[in-house]
């Protein structure tokens, strides 16, 4: 039992990073948001987890997760694109499994051998890496790309299942990475600040046996700070079986989410952030 207890401890001191299932985004991690306030509820899911995605005590970006399709609904963070390697590294979240277990992003090793979680357990509350195996046609899609952020810790935070939805191959590694890596680069000339919100439109259509849903939908909003009183800002959608994108104004992105989602209007960004 003591030698047990050393283990945990041991391991906790070893944590890779931390998360933080909270009750709001606007308490806990508004930074990532223009002017704190987070997209409306016209997004949110039956079953959400509000995630402060946080690495070695720091916060990162910001997740809304629906817990029963087990792919995020959006991720917004800073754009700040800097130098570095891509991780290897693949990280779950324990404690969508509940209040009990660590606030880290973990390795699912880590789990099953340090912390008593059996496979199972943590497959009932979100993606493993199970669930992208074999797949074809698809591969793990970014919503925060590791691309857009400014160092190596950045990156690594990116890396965790909550952050992945299953993307089509072609689109993944075609017009959104065009998007990703050359588009925004264009877009953001001038800017100070960039806020964006990347997020996945649920489809009919699922892998690993019904468990993980595939969107069909992937879309990208953005709000540029130029200075004080100048602001623009933009969006892009693509259907997730089609290598095109499409680049909307913010007005018009929210029009199509409102039209996919048969909801209330949506809201990406807050007011002051121009539609046209």
């Amino acid at each position: 039992m003591l030698l047990l207890l050393l283990l945990q401890v041991l391991v906790s001191c070893l944590w890779l990073g931390r998360s933080e299932v909270v009750t709001s985004f606007e308490s806990s991690c508004p930074q990532f948001f223009f002017r704190e306030t987070p997209p409306n509820e016209a997004l949110e899911p039956e079953s959400p987890a509000w995630i402060c995605q946080r690495y070695k005590n720091q916060y990162y970006f910001a997740t809304l997760y629906d817990r029963s399709r087990r792919i995020p609904v959006y991720s917004a963070y800073l754009y700040q694109p800097g130098p570095g390697t891509r991780p290897k590294t693949w990280l779950v979240e324990p404690q969508l499994m509940g209040p009990t277990y660590p606030k880290t992003m973990e390795r699912e090793w880590t789990l099953l051998n340090y912390f008593n979680v059996t496979l199972e357990q943590l497959s009932k509350s979100q993606a493993i890496l199970k669930d992208y195996k074999n797949l074809t046609g698809l591969n793990r899609g970014h919503l925060n790309p590791s691309g857009h952020q400014p160092d190596s810790s950045s990156r690594m935070a990116t890396f965790t299942l909550t952050n992945i939805v299953p993307q089509d191959e072609k689109l993944n590694g075609g017009a959104w990475n065009n998007y990703e890596q050359q588009t925004m680069i264009r877009r953001t000339q001038g800017c100070n600040t960039t806020y964006v919100i990347v997020g996945a439109v649920p489809g009919n259509n699922y892998i690993a046996k019904g468990r993980v849903n595939k969107p069909s939908y992937i879309w990208s909003s953005a709000c540029c700070e130029v200075d004080t009183n100048h602001r623009k800002a933009w969006g892009v959608i693509a259907e997730n079986d089609k290598n095109e994108v499409q680049l909307l104004t913010l007005g018009e992105l929210e029009d199509v989410l409102t039209q996919l989602y048969r909801r209330d209007q949506v809201s990406l960004f807050d007011s002051d952030c121009p539609r046209e």
